[in-house]
């Protein structure tokens, strides 16, 4: 078997465990969220900024966690987090204090139980919370398997956003950043 046609097989049994009704979920708190803090670290941190940044090209008001110019999370604002473990040390006290601030807290992991979790009004556990399918797989090393399945949930997240509203390539794409 080709190590693509590897990582696809691994992805789709990712994403057929995951419950379906957790899209609809994550969609209608996103909706009720005034603003939208988003963060996560190493490469889930990459996986939620392309979240972050098709969430923005949709005509949401996003911020990463952990720029300069990322404002104050308040009551009514929305914190999504990506953690594989949902226990990831530098992020817990984030975590923590968006909560204490009143915002609402969706936590995006490998695991439907864990300190994270424990203080989510969402949780969504990509692969069902089914350790099997994120065992070592030769040639997806360190949470490659969480990543990819995490990056390609939110992506069908987004599609679905995009045609429940009626968002069109150009409009997204006139919200796009142009001074790149």
């Amino acid at each position: 078997m080709s190590s693509q046609q590897l990582i696809l097989d691994k992805i789709t049994n990712v994403l057929k465990a995951t419950p379906t009704n957790l899209e609809a979920d994550l969609l209608k708190i996103v909706d009720e969220a005034g603003r939208i803090f988003i963060g996560g670290a190493g490469r889930s941190g990459l996986v939620s900024r392309f979240f972050a940044m098709r969430l923005v090209h949709s005509g949401y008001k996003v911020s990463m966690v952990g720029e300069i110019v990322t404002p104050s999370i308040q009551s009514g604002d929305l914190f999504i987090v990506i953690s594989g473990s949902g226990e990831t040390e530098t992020l817990l006290p984030l975590v923590r204090k968006a909560k204490s601030q009143g915002a609402k807290l969706v936590v995006i992991s490998m695991k439907a139980k864990s300190t994270m979790a424990d203080l989510a009004d969402l949780v969504i556990p990509v692969g069902a919370n089914d350790t099997d399918l994120f065992a070592k797989t030769h040639g997806m090393p360190m949470g490659t398997t969480f990543e990819l399945s995490t990056l390609v949930f939110l992506e069908a997240t987004i599609a679905t956003l995009v045609d429940k509203k009626g968002l069109t390539e150009e409009g997204m794409r006139a919200i796009h950043a142009n001074l790149e």
